[in-house]
């Protein structure tokens, strides 16, 4: 059991590929409490919901409660998709409070805590897209670029400290939010795919596991895409 004995935090955990790193790490011997952030269809309730008076209290409580920590998975996000001519900034900030402002907020807190007790691994949940970008997902694309930046600056910051910080990018992933595209969006993912199919939350949870465990001891700062050689 690669992760018996230690405590997690997923957040975005009740669905997808959060859900399916929650129960990776419960097969693999961990104790994981999940948060999601849903937001309301209120722009002002969604930036709230990613706001440091919401979510640091939380975090906070998980912390006293399981007395240590040793993983944290910054897993939620959302998409708002649309041409950068239409997007207005108040979709555009909606995005980035849930997918790199909360990563933050939380971040902030763990970070702290597992500098503290010298040990931890942070992976943070990006996308291909964060590396490559793509056509009307700008706001997207800049979250999970954020992502990334933020993985590399806080892995060098607590390194010393025993503090591991990675990020993954899932390609083309079969769930719900990917469902929800038009079949010609879906069709023109697939022929950009060496395997030639979508991936599955399944393999992601894989790759995070791996980076949770002590098989990962010395990889930290490195941004893993799962996407099946997809040239994006």
């Amino acid at each position: 059991m690669l992760l018996k004995g230690k405590k997690a935090i997923v957040t975005g955990g009740a669905r997808g590929i959060g859900m399916e790193i929650v129960l990776a790490f419960l097969r693999e011997g961990a104790t994981v409490y999940f948060i999601d952030l849903k937001p309301s269809d209120s722009l002002a309730e969604a930036e709230s919901a990613a706001s440091e008076e919401e979510i640091t209290p939380v975090i906070e409580a998980i912390l006293k409660e399981a007395g240590a920590l040793d993983i944290l998975v910054n897993n939620a996000g959302i998409t708002d998709n649309d041409l950068i001519f239409r997007m207005t900034l108040e979709r555009w900030n909606r995005v980035l409070a849930v997918n790199l402002s909360s990563a933050f907020l939380i971040s902030k807190v763990v970070a702290r805590h597992m500098a503290k007790q010298k040990s931890g691994s942070i992976i943070n949940m990006a996308s291909v897209v964060g590396v490559g970008g793509n056509a009307g997902q700008a706001s997207y694309a800049a979250s999970k670029a954020g992502l990334i930046g933020l993985t590399r600056s806080l892995a060098k910051e607590v390194g010393s400290r025993g503090v591991r910080v990675n990020a993954v990018a899932p390609g083309y992933i079969d769930t719900e939010m990917t469902r929800e595209l038009p079949d010609a969006a879906r069709e023109a993912f697939l022929t950009q795919i060496a395997m030639n199919r979508a991936g599955s939350p399944t393999e992601v949870a894989k790759v995070v596991t791996f980076l949770a465990s002590d098989l990962a001891s010395y990889v930290s700062g490195d941004v893993i895409r799962v996407d099946g050689c997809m040239a994006i």
